[in-house]
């Protein structure tokens, strides 16, 4: 294995101190311009790294931030993320991209992980199951880094957040099916552990009571964001002695495994029954039968996260900064779910 070039083998190189090529790196005023792209020339030449964990431990800034999520392969997370660093990067960030899976211990590791390296923030949309994280959320906090939730998320005083208004998203995706004439509609849930998913069941609960349409406790099943649950409680909704005319999923992936097996029924779909998603993925609106879906604008809430860090991390007077920004569904109405045009 090759050494590694040191600020010692420029100091060397160029018959200066090691303390000027330091200063000249970081490119500090009192050392000439012409000092400093001779340094900088040389480094570039005798292939030096900075090493940058001791560059954040004098700074105070590691110019990283940590980025957590359940999973990268949905557009949601993907295009979030995408918002993310495309506010993040002229202002000299990286992001580093962590993957919970679903599980609240890998999650604790990640945060441990990202607390390691020294980063100057973390970004995280929580797992389902994230019951036992706020010893390590606490111990974030008292390190005074900034963490901002994003989409799904915890309530916590002196923690930032940017979500979508899910109450209201789930009032409209209800009121939408009323009046394509539904009467009996389904509500394939999430984990209502998640503050998203019992904010778009409350929502559509109350879209039910202001039409005068009753709730039916049979009608509401909890369905992971996939193509499997998504079948299995169609199946469930379908063999209901008075089975329902419309399904609201709170998830796409789930919305297209109900919409196959439906088909596979041999009931048509909107006609016999309407169903629609969460989240309006790609595959959503470029389908034969194209779903209505929800868009929970992940680009802007990607870039709102963004700047909710800079502006706290930039904050010169050391005042605890907390927004809670909430932005507006929109509704994509599409086939599946168009019976009165």
């Amino acid at each position: 294995m090759s050494k590694k070039t040191t600020i010692y083998d420029i100091a060397k190189k160029l018959d200066i101190s090691a303390a000027t090529v330091s200063r000249a790196l970081n490119k500090n005023p009192k050392i000439s311009e012409n000092t400093i792209k001779l340094v900088m020339d040389t480094a570039e030449k005798m292939n030096y790294k900075q090493n940058r964990l001791a560059l954040a431990l004098k700074s105070g800034r590691s110019g990283m931030i940590g980025v957590i999520v359940p999973r990268v392969n949905t557009n949601f997370f993907g295009t979030t993320i995408r918002g993310i660093e495309e506010e993040l990067h002229p202002n000299k960030y990286n992001v580093i991209i962590c993957q919970t899976h679903e599980d609240e211990n890998r999650e604790i590791e990640n945060i441990n992980t990202l607390l390691d390296a020294q980063v100057d923030g973390i970004m995280i949309s929580i797992t389902n199951e994230s019951k036992k994280n706020e010893k390590i959320i606490q111990q974030v906090l008292r390190k005074k880094v900034p963490l901002i939730f994003f989409d799904r998320k915890k309530n916590i005083d002196g923690v930032s957040s940017v979500s979508i208004d899910d109450f209201n998203a789930g009032y409209i995706a209800t009121q939408h099916l009323i009046e394509q004439g539904c009467t009996r509609i389904a509500h394939m849930c999430g984990d209502q552990a998640l503050e998203i998913y019992e904010n778009r069941f409350k929502g559509y609960k109350q879209a039910l009571e202001d039409n005068g349409l009753d709730f039916n406790e049979e009608y509401v099943l909890r369905a992971r964001s996939n193509q499997e649950d998504g079948a299995t409680v169609a199946k469930k909704l379908l063999k209901l002695p008075n089975p329902p005319d419309a399904i609201f999923s709170a998830s796409d992936f789930a919305a297209l495994g109900a919409i196959k097996f439906i088909k596979k029924a041999g009931l048509k779909i909107p006609e016999d029954i309407c169903v629609m998603g969460f989240g309006n993925e790609p595959f959503t609106k470029f389908m034969e039968l194209s779903i209505t879906t929800i868009d929970q604008s992940p680009l802007e809430m990607g870039k709102m996260a963004a700047k909710v860090f800079l502006e706290q991390i930039n904050n010169k007077e050391d005042i605890k900064i907390e927004k809670k920004i909430v932005l507006n569904p929109i509704l994509h109405i599409r086939k599946s779910s168009t019976r009165i045009k």
